[in-house]
C-alpha cells in the first residue's frame, strides 16, 4: 500500500506545544495558494500569456501550527482552449470553465476594514479567505506561493490586461522555495526546488494517488511549511517578496555600473508608448528606478526599442519569459541586452539635467517646434494655469546646441498624472505662429536628447579628406562568391566560418562580408569572397540549406560584380540585379581643394568594379575641375539611405564609392559656376514643397559655394507650373 501524505491537523485544532509556538516566528497567517493556467505549467508558467482558470488555497497560522479548509475555486478563461499539457494535467474541460466565475469575481476585492466589496454570486476568494483567518485567530495574512510565476508572471500581468486593481494583499508573498532554501542551503538552487523535490529533501510521504488538480500541491506546501516551523524557524517568514505598485522615475548617470545581467531590450513598442506604458507590460516585475530608456533614432525620434534594467537578474530572466506578449494588437520581442547599452542610452553628465530630473515623482511632457525666440514665460503661458509646471520656471529645460541656439524642443515636469494629461490636451495648440506638439517622455529620453545636442551636431563635419580603400577587391564576372540568405539575425563571424565548416580555409583575407538593413540591423544576408570559383561552387552545394541555430540557410553562388552592386545599396534577387536605390553624387568640399595633386585614391584593381561611366577621374585638374571620386568615412556612411555594409575582422574594404552626377546636370549648370573649386551634389527625392531654406538646413554643417544660392538648381525635369517645384536639384 502507498503510505498516506502527512496529514495537516484539522481546522482548530493545534497538536503543537506551548512553547514551540512561542518559537515561532512573528508571521501571521498564511494563505498556501496554488494557481494554473489554460496553457503552460510548472517552469514556464505564465510565459504564453495564457489566463488563470484555477485557484487552490488553505490557510496555515505559523504560531499554533493549525490549518483552515481546503478550497478549490475555477476560473472562466476568455479563451476556452485548454492546452493538451493542461487538459492531461487538470482533467477540466471548456465547458466546465464557462460556468466559472469570471477572475474579478473569484478575486472579490476586500476594503480597508476587511470586508468584501461588490455583490457576489457565492463565498469567493476574499471572503472564504477571512472566513478562515478569522477562526485562527485573526490579524493580518501573507500569501505564501511555490515560487514566483504564480503571482509575478500570471495574476498580475492578467489583472493589467484586464484593467482590474489588485487587492494589497497580492503584492507582498512569501516564496516557499526560498524559505526552504534558507532552512537548508545545501540542497539545490531555490529556483530549481518544486515542491515534489522539497518533500522528498525532507523524507515527507506524498500520496501518490492524489488526482484532483491542484489539491495534492497544497496539501504537500502546507505540510514543508508546518516541518519547516517544527526547526530552526528564527529567519523563516521574515522577509517577503514585494511587487512594486508603480514605477519610479529617476536619473542615470554615465559612471554608474549597471549589471549586465539585469538588462533587457524590448523591440516592437509603438512609438507613442511611454515609460509607464513600457513598465505595465512588465507588470508584477520590479523594475529599477529610473530603469526604462526609450530608445531614440538618427533623427532624435523614438524608433519602437526601450532597454529596461531590472533590480536583480531573476527578474530579468521572467521578464525574457514574456518575448513575444502583447501590448495592444502589437507583440513585443524581448532580447539580453548589457548594462553598457542601458548606460549608453539613459546614463548623462549634465548638472543641469540631473537637478532637473532630481524631482521624484514627476511626470515628463516633452515639447516639440517652439519658436526660437520662446522664453520660460511664452512657454507657460502656453501651457496656461490649469496645468502648471513643477517649479514654475525651474521646472522647464530647454534643449540647445553647443553653441548655445535653441533646438525647438523642451521638457517640462507635471506634479501628477492628472495635470500632464490637463497639458497633453494642447497638442498642436499655436504659440505665436507656430503649432507645438507635446509626447510623454522619460528621464533616460531626456539624457539622450541633451547628449545628442550636446556632444555634436545631427550632421557632422567632415574634418579630414576620405580615405581610400585599404584592401582592393579583385573584379571580374566570374562565380567566385557564394551569397547566404537566411540567416539569423544574432549570427556573427565566427557563426558562419563555423558554419561553412571545411570551406572556411578558401576564404580570401578580409572575404566575409555582412550586410546591414536601412535600420542598421543585420539583413539575414552575407557575401563570402572564395579563393576560386570552383571552391565557391563546392561550398554552395556542400552548405546549401544546411542549418544554423534552427534555421536553414541558401547558399548560392554569385561574381564579384553582383556582390559590390547589392553591398552598394542595390538588390539581388531572383530575377537578376537592380541598381542602388539612390545614385550618389560626389562628395567633396571646397576645403580639400589642396589635394588636387595628389594621384589617384581608387586602386586599379578596384576601379574594375564599376563602369567606366561610373567612376569620376583620378584627379582634380584646376584647368577642368572635375570631381575626385571620395570612398565615405564611417561618420559619413551613417547617414547613407542605403543598404549598409559590415565589414568583418580585422576590416574589409568599403565597396561604396559615389557616382558623378549625370552629364545632363553638368550640361544644365551654368558656366559661370562650373570651374569654380568644389562638386556638384544631385539630390534626389526632394518633396515638391521643399524650399531654399530646407536644402540649406540639409547641408548646414558642409561648406557651400560661398554666398551663392543661384549654386541651387532645378535639373533634368520637363516644364512645370509656379504651383510645382522640381523635384530635383544640384547642388555645389
Amino acid at each position: 500500500m502507498t503510505p498516506a501524505p502527512p496529514q495537516p491537523p484539522p481546522p482548530g485544532q493545534n497538536p503543537a506545544a506551548d512553547s514551540s509556538a512561542e518559537t515561532c516566528p512573528g508571521s501571521g497567517p498564511l494563505v498556501v495558494l496554488f494557481g494554473a493556467t489554460a496553457g503552460a505549467l510548472g517552469p514556464d508558467l505564465g510565459s504564453d500569456e495564457t489566463d488563470l482558470i484555477l485557484l487552490v488555497w488553505q490557510v496555515v497560522e505559523p504560531r499554533s501550527r493549525q490549518v483552515g479548509t481546503l478550497h478549490k475555486s475555477l476560473v472562466r478563461a476568455e479563451a476556452a482552449a485548454l492546452s493538451p499539457q493542461c487538459r492531461e494535467a487538470s482533467g477540466l474541460s471548456a465547458d466546465s470553465l464557462a460556468r466559472a466565475e469570471p477572475l474579478d469575481k473569484v478575486l472579490q476585492q476586500v476594503s480597508a476594514r476587511g470586508a468584501v466589496g461588490g455583490d457576489a454570486a457565492g463565498p469567493q476568494f476574499s471572503q472564504l479567505v477571512i472566513g478562515d483567518v478569522a477562526l485562527l485567530g485573526g490579524g493580518p495574512y501573507m500569501l505564501c506561493t511555490d515560487g514566483q510565476q504564480l503571482l509575478r508572471q500570471v495574476l498580475h500581468p492578467e489583472a493589467s490586461r484586464k484593467n482590474l486593481v489588485l487587492p494589497d494583499t497580492f503584492f507582498s508573498f512569501y516564496d516557499l522555495r526560498r524559505e526552504f532554501h534558507v532552512q537548508h542551503p545545501s540542497a539545490r538552487l531555490a529556483r530549481d526546488l518544486t515542491v515534489a523535490t522539497m518533500a522528498q529533501e525532507l523524507g515527507l510521504e506524498t500520496d501518490a494517488t492524489e488526482d484532483d488538480f491542484g489539491v495534492w500541491e497544497v496539501k504537500t506546501m502546507v505540510a514543508v511549511i508546518l516541518h519547516l516551523l517544527d526547526g530552526p524557524s528564527g529567519q523563516l517568514f521574515s522577509k517577503p517578496e514585494v511587487i512594486k505598485q508603480k514605477y519610479e522615475t529617476g536619473p542615470c548617470s554615465k559612471a554608474e555600473v549597471v549589471d549586465s545581467e539585469t538588462v533587457v531590450r524590448a523591440r516592437g513598442l509603438p512609438w507613442q508608448s511611454s515609460d509607464q506604458d513600457v513598465a505595465r507590460f512588465f507588470k508584477g516585475l520590479n523594475i529599477a528606478r529610473g530603469g526604462v530608456a526609450l530608445c531614440l533614432n538618427a533623427q532624435g525620434r523614438r524608433n519602437g526599442e526601450a532597454l529596461i534594467r531590472f533590480v536583480d537578474s531573476e527578474q530579468r530572466d521572467l521578464a525574457l519569459q514574456r518575448h513575444k506578449h502583447h501590448m495592444g494588437v502589437r507583440y513585443i520581442e524581448v532580447y539580453k541586452a548589457t548594462g553598457e547599452e542601458f548606460v549608453k542610452i539613459a546614463g548623462g553628465t549634465s548638472l543641469e539635467v540631473a537637478r532637473f530630473l532630481s524631482r521624484e515623482d514627476q511626470v515628463i511632457l516633452r515639447l516639440r517646434g517652439l519658436p526660437f525666440s520662446a522664453g520660460p514665460a511664452d512657454v507657460l503661458d502656453f501651457l496656461g494655469p490649469e496645468c502648471p509646471v513643477t517649479g514654475g520656471a525651474d521646472g522647464l529645460l530647454f534643449v540647445r546646441h553647443p553653441d548655445g541656439r535653441p533646438t525647438g524642443d523642451a521638457f517640462a515636469l507635471f506634479a501628477c498624472e492628472e495635470l500632464a494629461q490637463a497639458a497633453l490636451r494642447r497638442h498642436k495648440g499655436m504659440l505665436g505662429k507656430r503649432y507645438i506638439e507635446l509626447f510623454r517622455s522619460t528621464a533616460a529620453e531626456v539624457q539622450q536628447v541633451l547628449n545628442r545636442y550636446a556632444s555634436s551636431p545631427l550632421l557632422p563635419t567632415l574634418t579630414a579628406p576620405l580615405l581610400p580603400i585599404p584592401f582592393p577587391m579583385v573584379a571580374g564576372t566570374g562565380r567566385d562568391c557564394v551569397r547566404l540568405r537566411g540567416l539569423p539575425y544574432t549570427a556573427t563571424i565566427e557563426d558562419i566560418l563555423s558554419f561553412l565548416g571545411e570551406a572556411a580555409a578558401d576564404i580570401r583575407p578580409h572575404g566575409v562580408h555582412m550586410v546591414l538593413n536601412q535600420q542598421g540591423r543585420p539583413s539575414g544576408d552575407a557575401f563570402i569572397q572564395m579563393t576560386s570559383a570552383e571552391r565557391a561552387l563546392a561550398a554552395s552545394q556542400r552548405c546549401h540549406k544546411k542549418v544554423m541555430k534552427e534555421r536553414y540557410v541558401e547558399v548560392v553562388p554569385c561574381s564579384t560584380e553582383e556582390m559590390s552592386r547589392v553591398l552598394m545599396g542595390g538588390t539581388l534577387g531572383r530575377s537578376g540585379m537592380s541598381p542602388p536605390p539612390c545614385k550618389l553624387p560626389c562628395l567633396s568640399p571646397p576645403a580639400y581643394a589642396t589635394f588636387q595633386a595628389t594621384p589617384t585614391l581608387i586602386p586599379t584593381e578596384t576601379a574594375a568594379l564599376y563602369p567606366s561611366s561610373a567612376l569620376l577621374p583620378a584627379a582634380r585638374v584646376p584647368a577642368a575641375p572635375t570631381p575626385i571620386a571620395y570612398y565615405p568615412g564611417p561618420a559619413t556612411q551613417l547617414y547613407m539611405n542605403y543598404t549598409a555594409y559590415y565589414p568583418s575582422p580585422p576590416v574589409s574594404p568599403t565597396t561604396v564609392g559615389y557616382l558623378t552626377t549625370p552629364p545632363a546636370a553638368l550640361a544644365s549648370a551654368p558656366t559661370s559656376v562650373l570651374p569654380q573649386p568644389g562638386a556638384l551634389v544631385r539630390m534626389q527625392g526632394v518633396p515638391y514643397t521643399a524650399g531654399m531654406k530646407d536644402l540649406l538646413s540639409v547641408f548646414q554643417a558642409y561648406q557651400l559655394a560661398p554666398d551663392d544660392y543661384t549654386s541651387l538648381m532645378p535639373v533634368g525635369d520637363p516644364p512645370r507650373t509656379v504651383l510645382q517645384a522640381p523635384k530635383e536639384w544640384v547642388c555645389l
